[in-house]
C-alpha cells in the first residue's frame, strides 16, 4: 500500500508544478495589464518594477496554489482512469477512499503550509506592495483611484472611491469616503457625493461636493457633523524623485491573525462605549430611564412617546417658550442618537470586513483539500488525463468557487450574513458535492462526458 500512496503522490507533484506555473504566469500577465499605468509616463525603474511584481506575487500565489491542487488532481486521476490503472488498483482490491489518501495528505501538507503563508508572509508582501503603490502615486499630480480599494495617494489621508468616471475629459470621483490618518488628531471622516481633482503649484487639490464631516472629540465624548455644499482639500506633492515612505497604517489585507483579533477587539469596544453614550443622552436628557440598550427602532419608539406626551403636557400649560426650547432639545437628541447608532453600524461593518479577511486566511487553503475530493472522482470519471481539459475544467470550478466567495464576502459585509459561513459555505457545498461524487464512484462506477470540452481537446483512445 505504500508504494501505491507513494506513486499515486509522485503523480500528483508534476501535474501540481507544471499547473501552477502556467496560473500564476496568467495572473500575473492579468495583474500587469491591470497595472500598467501606474508605470507609463512616471520614469519607474526597472529594478521598481521587479519589486513591485515580487510584492504582489504573493497574493498571486495565494489564488494560485489551491488552483493548481484540483487541476493536479484531475490530471493525474484522469490519467490513471483513462490508462486502466484505477481499474488494476481496484481489482487488487484497493477502494476509492484509500485512492486518496496519498492526494489528501499532499492537499493537508500543501494547506498547512498556505495557512502560515496567508497568516505570516502574505499580509507584509501586501503591505509592501500597497506602500510602494502609494510611493508611486505620489510621483505625479494627476492621481487616479481606483474603483473599491482604500488608498493612501494622498498624505495623511485613506481615500475610498465606489465609482470613477470620465466626463468631458476630468476623472469624476462618486461616493467617496476619506479618513484623517494623522497622528494625534481627533478621529475624522469627510464623505462626498462626488469629486474632481485639481492642480495647484506644488501640489493638488481635490474637489468635493455635497457631503458631511463626521468628527469624534475628546476620546469619543463629542460627535459632531458638518455638512457642506463643496469643500477643498489642499495637498503639497513632490513631482521629482521615488521617495521611500513605508505606511504606518495597515488594511484588513495586511494584517496578520493576532492584528485582526486586536482591531475586531478595538472596535467592540468603540460599540459599546458608544452604546453606553445612547444610553447616557436618553438618561440625561429624557425621563426614559433604560435598564439595557434596546434596539434603534425601540428607543425612536420610546423618544416618540416621550416627544408627543411632552408637547402635550408644554400645549395644555400653554408655555409656548418651554415648548419651542423642548423641541429643540429633542430634536437634538434624536439626531445624537441616530447618529451615534450610525457610528454603531459603521463599526459593525468594519468587523465584518475583518472576520471575513480573518476566516479567509484559513478557507482558502483548507480549499485544497475540498478540491481533491471533488477532482478525484471527477478524473476517474471521465477518463481524461489531457492536461489542456484538466486546466480548463478545474478553472472553471474554481470560478464557481471564487464566485461563492465573493457573494459571499458582499453578504457578510452587508449583515446578511456571518462572516464565519460565508468564507467556508463554498468548502461545505463542493466538499459534500465531492463526498457524493466518490460515494456513487464507490458504488457504481460511471463515465462523465465532457462534451463542450472534448470538442476543443479531442484525444484519441487507444
Amino acid at each position: 500500500m505504500k508504494k501505491i500512496d507513494s506513486y499515486i503522490f509522485k503523480e500528483h507533484l508534476i501535474p501540481f508544478i507544471l499547473s501552477l506555473l502556467v496560473l500564476l504566469f496568467i495572473l500575473l500577465a492579468n495583474f500587469l495589464l491591470k497595472s500598467i499605468d501606474k508605470f507609463l509616463g512616471k520614469g519607474i525603474g526597472f529594478s521598481v518594477l521587479i519589486e513591485y511584481i515580487f510584492y504582489n506575487m504573493a497574493w498571486i500565489m495565494a489564488l494560485a496554489v489551491p488552483m493548481a491542487v484540483l487541476i493536479a488532481t484531475l490530471s493525474a486521476f484522469g490519467r490513471f482512469s483513462s490508462d486502466n490503472e484505477i481499474t488494476a488498483m481496484k481489482a487488487t482490491g484497493i477502494s476509492t477512499f484509500n485512492l486518496l489518501r496519498a492526494p489528501l495528505l499532499f492537499a493537508f501538507i500543501i494547506a498547512c503550509l498556505m495557512i502560515y503563508f496567508n497568516n505570516i508572509i502574505l499580509p507584509d508582501m501586501n503591505h509592501k506592495a500597497r506602500s510602494l503603490s502609494v510611493n508611486m502615486s505620489k510621483k505625479r499630480p494627476d492621481l487616479e483611484f481606483t474603483e473599491g480599494v482604500f488608498t493612501e495617494a494622498i498624505p495623511n489621508y485613506s481615500i475610498y472611491v465606489d465609482k470613477r468616471k470620465n466626463i468631458d475629459g476630468v476623472n469624476t470621483f462618486f461616493d467617496i469616503n476619506i479618513f484623517n490618518n494623522r497622528e494625534n488628531s481627533e478621529q475624522r471622516t469627510i464623505t462626498a457625493k462626488s469629486g474632481t481633482l485639481g492642480s495647484m503649484d506644488g501640489g493638488i487639490i481635490l474637489h468635493l461636493k455635497d457631503g458631511q464631516i463626521h468628527e469624534i472629540m475628546n476620546e469619543g465624548k463629542d460627535y459632531t457633523i458638518i455638512d457642506y455644499t463643496t469643500y477643498d482639500i489642499a495637498v503639497p506633492i513632490d513631482n521629482m524623485a521615488l521617495r521611500r515612505k513605508n505606511l504606518k497604517s495597515r488594511g484588513d489585507r495586511e494584517m496578520t491573525y493576532s492584528m485582526m483579533i486586536n482591531k475586531i477587539s478595538d472596535l467592540e469596544n468603540k460599540k459599546s462605549t458608544t452604546r453606553d453614550r445612547i444610553k447616557d443622552r436618553i438618561i440625561n436628557d429624557s425621563s426614559i430611564n433604560l435598564n439595557d440598550l434596546s434596539s434603534k427602532k425601540d428607543i425612536n419608539q420610546k423618544l416618540n412617546a416621550y416627544e408627543s406626551k411632552m408637547i402635550d403636557s408644554l400645549k395644555l400649560i400653554g408655555n409656548s417658550k418651554s415648548l419651542k426650547s423642548f423641541n429643540r432639545k429633542i430634536r437634538n437628541l434624536k439626531r445624537g442618537v441616530n447618529n451615534d447608532f450610525r457610528l454603531i453600524g459603521n463599526y459593525q461593518k468594519s468587523i465584518n470586513k475583518y472576520l471575513v479577511e480573518l476566516h479567509k486566511k484559513f478557507s482558502i487553503p483548507v480549499a485544497s483539500i475540498v478540491f481533491v475530493l471533488v477532482g478525484a472522482p471527477i478524473g476517474i470519471m471521465s477518463r481524461r488525463g489531457n492536461f489542456a481539459l484538466s486546466t480548463t475544467v478545474g478553472l472553471v470550478f474554481f470560478i464557481i468557487y471564487w464566485i461563492f466567495l465573493i457573494a459571499g464576502e458582499q453578504f457578510a459585509d452587508r449583515g446578511s450574513i456571518s462572516p464565519m459561513l460565508s468564507m467556508w459555505l463554498p468548502n461545505i457545498v463542493l466538499g459534500l458535492f465531492g463526498g457524493y461524487l466518490i460515494y456513487i464512484n464507490s458504488r457504481d462506477r460511471k463515465k462523465i462526458k465532457f462534451e463542450i470540452f472534448n470538442l476543443l481537446f479531442k484525444k484519441k483512445d487507444s
